[in-house]
């Protein structure tokens, strides 16, 4: 197989970004590096060893989120792109309109252009994301192109963007479907959205699988799910990555690819995804998933968001810590009354042993919480 020169492309104009990569899924051009603004585009575009092409059928190069520690450059095929969005259209009942919310330096964002490249759409821009850019951007009353008449209409939010902007009263009901990723989300505010009109389709996905591929826990056409016997989830299916450049791809094996995230098979036969493996916490010897205990504490009625992670402790080797944004802060959640809370719903081991108040919680550059950052 021929190699494939490598161009970085920096995601301040999402238009230029939109011309690049509609040549390079058309397999001609050069493949794309794509970075972001500022300085961490700089340090990614000094370790991406732009003088190395890449091969053939390789459209895109992209930096993982870096979640669980280095970045690292996935190398994503046209093939695969394509019909990772074509399996979403197929999921959601058809192509649309897609409103950008999300840096196109994520795979999330990346993905709504390569969705309205195969959907033949134009994507709208709401860029920065402030609950005023997302409401001018949103349907009804957006400015459409006259081929975008009459598309279903979609976009792609993490659980804080989605959080805003309820609290900022913007509607969402206008959407055929709102995809949140990313993170978790917290059956509150799951409930407080769908209350509001807003069509929630939860996802699960990542940079090497072409972002989304199980949505509400049911596996996209084409994709196979498997739980090891360690309880991490292995993925295979043709929106998997080619590999990573220049790195250890041994998470790639036959066909799969080993997430490192926990799952379990529900009653119904879909998939629940209990977070890292990295960040179970071992207390007492008993192990313990923090989104089973975000849950449960994010149903309280002072509690606006929840993170849970662990702490170093002498006695139980680490401690269950809940970081929580208090609906009022000038009236607080107790960790007595967490405790008593979430009695029923957790085993001993994983109700929290410590509470941390907190005016925001920190976060990665893709929007996620940084864990480690809290447990430190």
């Amino acid at each position: 197989m021929s190699d494939r020169p490598l161009l970085p492309v920096v995601t301040s104009d999402p238009g230029e970004l939109l011309t690049a990569l509609t040549v390079a899924l058309r397999g001609e051009g050069p493949a794309l590096l794509v970075l972001p603004e500022g300085p961490e585009g700089e340090r990614l575009r000094a370790a991406a060893r732009l003088d190395d092409p890449v091969d053939a059928d390789t459209a895109v190069v992209i930096a993982t989120s870096g979640s669980s520690g280095i970045p690292k450059f996935t190398e994503l095929t046209a093939a695969a792109l394509t019909y990772s969005a074509r399996a979403t259209h197929e999921w959601l009942g058809g192509p649309g309109r897609w409103v950008l919310a999300l840096p196109s330096s994520r795979v999330a964002g990346l993905q709504i252009l390569v969705r309205s490249i195969v959907g033949g759409s134009d994507p709208l821009l709401a860029l920065p994301f402030t609950a005023d850019s997302f409401a001018a951007a949103s349907p009804p009353g957006q400015g459409m192109s006259p081929r975008d008449e009459g598309m279903r209409s979609y976009t792609s939010l993490v659980p804080t963007q989605l959080l805003r902007l309820l609290d900022a009263g913007v509607s969402l009901s206008g959407y055929d479907a709102i995809l949140v990723g990313g993170a978790g989300i917290a059956p509150a505010l799951l409930e407080r959205a769908r209350a509001a009109g807003a069509r929630i389709v939860r996802t699960y996905g990542m940079t090497e699988t072409c972002g989304g591929c199980v949505y509400d826990g049911e596996a996209l056409p084409g994709v196979d799910i498997d739980i090891d016997v360690d309880g991490q989830i292995r993925i295979a299916g043709p929106m998997l990555a080619r590999g990573y450049r220049g790195r250890d791809s041994s998470a790639f094996v036959d066909g799969w690819f080993r997430t490192d995230d926990l799952g379990r098979w529900r009653d119904d036969g879909r998939l629940e995804v209990l977070g890292r493996a990295d960040d179970v916490i071992v207390t007492g010897g008993v192990k313990v998933p923090p989104a089973v205990v975000e849950a449960a504490l994010s149903a309280h009625p002072r509690v606006r968001e929840v993170v849970v992670a662990g702490r170093p402790d002498p006695e139980w080797g680490q401690r269950v810590v809940a970081f929580v944004l208090p609906v009022n802060p000038a009236a607080p959640p107790t960790l007595a009354e967490l405790r008593e809370f979430v009695a029923g719903a957790v085993g001993k081991a994983e109700m929290p042993r410590e509470l941390v108040i907190l005016e925001e919680l920190p976060v990665l550059p893709s929007g996620k919480v940084d864990r480690s950052a809290l447990g430190n």
